[in-house]
């Protein structure tokens, strides 16, 4: 395994980083079962155990994944296989966990309460890297800010971090933070991938200048980067985000898969190994976090470590991308009005 630097940190992390929306309560996709693709916490565990004997020391998860159930499994695994401090583990807030004001959110009041659950069911005194999930419009960023502060001067949290949003908002809660003297934002986690490359244009340009790490979730593009454009799995019979990300594309995103299955036929590698090799490579990529439900989702991974691509590879991959609508920013920009977005965009990142 190899590590980096979480951008301008001393923070050491692996190269890849586990997510782990794949483990949690297992139900019909409803905010309180989770969903039909989910692994319960048996089956989850050699997961656990296979990312670290890998030397992967770095675990992404929210509380707003499976009801809270992916941070308790998350939790004791870790527990029960690693010393706390040879880890990082990552989650993050925003996402409703009822259907009522306050709970949810960036507001103080809401963050206050988001960190002490996501302490208790994580069963740990710290957290590595508290990130907001999406940007809050109904919450002053000032305020927002200066919780997140807050919280790190509690000992609550070590760092924090950011996911998808705009990066004129980004480039706000920066210098909000940096005006007042309070905690910047350390990473930043937006889409990337070969299917959505529209974080090249402003987002990862300034991750770079500012010395921010990037951590792109859905490196896979939900899977479709890892398999034939009509394979079928219960995640893309069930997956309704994935729908939200990509229904609009089908056609030009065809051509981008059949050029990785190329590739990995003349290779001899599977695909999945090729669309991360690509990822790796770009600039600014701090560490993709890989979901994994099959074993071979992690050997994979790893493998694309050492798998290095030529440059006339790399062109064949990007050549038939076209420019896609920005999406993903807003777990409920369709469906405006709601207090709680549905749960196949509440949780929405692998």
């Amino acid at each position: 395994m190899r590590y980096i630097n979480l951008g301008n940190t001393g923070l050491k992390v692996s190269r890849l980083c586990l997510g782990c929306m794949t483990y949690g309560a297992t139900g019909n996709g409803s905010s309180s079962t989770g969903h039909a693709w989910t692994l319960d916490e048996e089956t989850s565990r050699p997961f656990f155990r296979a990312a670290l004997e890998a030397g992967i020391n770095f675990f992404d998860t929210a509380n707003g994944y499976s009801a809270g159930t992916s941070e308790e499994f998350t939790g004791r695994a870790i527990k029960a296989m690693a010393r706390r401090d040879e880890v990082v583990i990552a989650t993050k807030a925003y996402i409703p966990w009822r259907n009522a004001p306050n709970a949810g959110g960036l507001s103080r009041k809401a963050l206050f309460q988001a960190i002490d659950d996501s302490l208790r069911r994580l069963g740990t005194d710290y957290i590595d890297l508290y990130q907001i999930h999406r940007w809050d419009n109904d919450t002053p960023i000032e305020e927002t800010m200066e919780a997140l502060h807050d919280i790190v001067k509690a000992g609550k949290a070590r760092y924090i971090g950011a996911s998808s949003m705009w990066a004129w908002q980004f480039s706000k809660a920066q210098h909000v933070a940096q005006t007042n003297g309070w905690t910047r934002f350390v990473s930043m986690q937006p889409e990337v991938n070969l299917l959505y490359r529209e974080e090249e244009r402003e987002m990862i340009p300034l991750c770079i200048d500012q010395g921010v790490g990037v951590l792109p979730w859905s490196p896979l593009a939900r899977g479709k980067l890892a398999r034939s454009w009509d394979a079928a799995t219960t995640r893309s019979r069930t997956d309704q985000f994935s729908q939200f990300l990509f229904g609009k594309t089908e056609d030009e995103d065809r051509q981008v898969v059949d050029a990785v299955l190329a590739l990995a036929r003349k290779r001899g590698v599977a695909p999945a190994q090729i669309a991360l090799a690509w990822l790796l490579a770009k600039p600014g990529i701090t560490a993709p976090i890989i979901g994994a439900s099959k074993p071979e989702h992690l050997t994979d991974a790893i493998a694309a470590l050492d798998l290095v691509l030529e440059g006339a590879e790399i062109e064949a991959l990007e050549a038939p991308y076209v420019p896609h609508a920005v999406v993903g920013l807003s777990f409920s920009a369709p469906f405006r009005g709601r207090i709680t977005p549905p749960s196949a965009i509440e949780q929405g990142d692998r």
